[in-house]
Parts: C-alpha cells; sequence; structure tokens
C-alpha cells in the first residue's frame, strides 16, 4: 500500500508539525494561565475551561499534531517498506481519519460560528469585558490562526478521506456528546455556555442547537472538496460516494 502524498520530506514536515505542535502547546498554557477576574467565572464554574468548544477544539489540534509528529519520526527512523504496513501504517491511517473526521471540520466550525457570531453581535458570543481578561493575540490564537493551519496541512500532506458514511456518521457522533455535555452542564449548574443560549426560547434553543449540528456534515464535506482539489493532480483522490 503506498504511502500518504506529501509535498515536503519527512524532515521538513517534521519540522513543520513540531512547530505547529509547540504553538499549540503554548496557546493552550497561555490559556490556562489565564487571570480571571469575577466578570468571568466561567473557566472556575461546572465544567471548567472543557464546556467551551473553543478549548476542546485546541486540545484536539494539539492531539493531532502531536500525532503528526511521532508519524513523522517513524518515517524518518523507520525504512520506507515498513512504514507501508504494520504499526507504522495504522498510525498514518490513524492521523488522516482524525484530520477528516474531527480536527478539520470542528476547527472550522470554530472559526466560522465564532467570527460570524462576534460580527452579528459579539456580546452573543465573546463579551467586551473579555478583551480585559483574553489579550487580542490569544482570541485570535484560539479562534483564528487555527484555520490557516489547518489549510497549511492539507496543502502540505494527502488526507486520505473515509467513506462519506463513516465520516459524518463519527462526526455526528462527536456533536451529539458535545451538545449533550452543554445541555448537562446546564441541568448541573444553571449556567448556559454560550451567552447566546441565555437569549433563546426553548424553540429557538432546538433551533439553534439543531442548525449548528447540521452544519458539521457541510464542513465534512467541504474538508473533502478541499483536499480533492489540492491533490486531484496527483492522480490519487478519489470523490467518496456513501
Amino acid at each position: 500500500m503506498a504511502t500518504t502524498a506529501t509535498r515536503i520530506g519527512p524532515k521538513v514536515s517534521l519540522l513543520v508539525h513540531l512547530l505547529i505542535f509547540s504553538w499549540y502547546l503554548f496557546t493552550i498554557w497561555s490559556n490556562c494561565s489565564l487571570q480571571t477576574s469575577d466578570r468571568h467565572p466561567g473557566v472556575r464554574s461546572y465544567g471548567g475551561r472543557w464546556k467551551y468548544l473553543t478549548f476542546i477544539n485546541l486540545v484536539m489540534q494539539v492531539v493531532f499534531f502531536g500525532l503528526c509528529v511521532l508519524v513523522d519520526v517513524i518515517h524518518i527512523v523507520v525504512p520506507v517498506k515498513q512504514t507501508r504496513s504494520g504499526t507504522p501504517l495504522t498510525l498514518t491511517k490513524a492521523r488522516d481519519f482524525y484530520f477528516t473526521v474531527l480536527a478539520f471540520p470542528v476547527g472550522t466550525f470554530v472559526f466560522a460560528s465564532f467570527w460570524t457570531l462576534y460580527t452579528y453581535n459579539r456580546e452573543l458570543v465573546y463579551p467586551k469585558f473579555l478583551d480585559e481578561i483574553i489579550p487580542i493575540w490569544l482570541n485570535h490564537a484560539m479562534h483564528t490562526v487555527i484555520m490557516p493551519l489547518l489549510l497549511v496541512q492539507m496543502f502540505l500532506q494527502n488526507q486520505k478521506y473515509p467513506s462519506r458514511t463513516k465520516g459524518i456518521s463519527a462526526l455526528a457522533l462527536f456533536s451529539v456528546l458535545y451538545l449533550s455535555w452543554v445541555l448537562w452542564v446546564h441541568q448541573a449548574s444553571g449556567m448556559w455556555v454560550y451567552p447566546i443560549m441565555a437569549h433563546l426560547s426553548p424553540v429557538g434553543l432546538c433551533l439553534f442547537l439543531g442548525g449548528a449540528s447540521l452544519t458539521m456534515a457541510p464542513l465534512y464535506l467541504l474538508g473533502e472538496k478541499l483536499n480533492l482539489m489540492m491533490w486531484s493532480t496527483t492522480g490519487n483522490q478519489k470523490k467518496k460516494k456513501k
């Protein structure tokens, strides 16, 4: 079985992935080191930072690029023939599956949903007082930089997409689990994770959560389409059907 197509050698790939991995570690460290105030009790309330999709996404990106680093190291120290089977091949498949099903669609959702709501009315997602707590650069690190880094990864390495049924089903499972967690946080603490939810009626809340969940599938298909466009000249990509 052929190895994943790439535009750079394993050593350069390792350097790039190490830089991105370190960046995300630094971002998480900076986030966790913030001196929060009484006006922003969210991180000290039930669920802590783990109730925010932004933070979960940062952790997901760290795990993904950490896996990339591991795969790169293996491709450097292990003969090429041995990377086409066994553990090296399994890790490569896991890396591709993780990117296509979680890292790209969830990261893109965080980017798109945050800036859409922020542009419409920032108080619904990121109240102005947070500017006094979270540095501007950190806000962009959590909500902006994620998108270009995902596109860089997609451009440098050809991600092998699973079947649409398997990919979208796995992403749907993640969405259901996260929404269940958000509802449980509200049930346990009386606090909505995101300010916009407090302004919605029960019907509006259902529509909002349902709409947010349904956008995940188009984002998965967007990643598949972008990957196909970037690598169509290699002859290694084929459109996935059901």
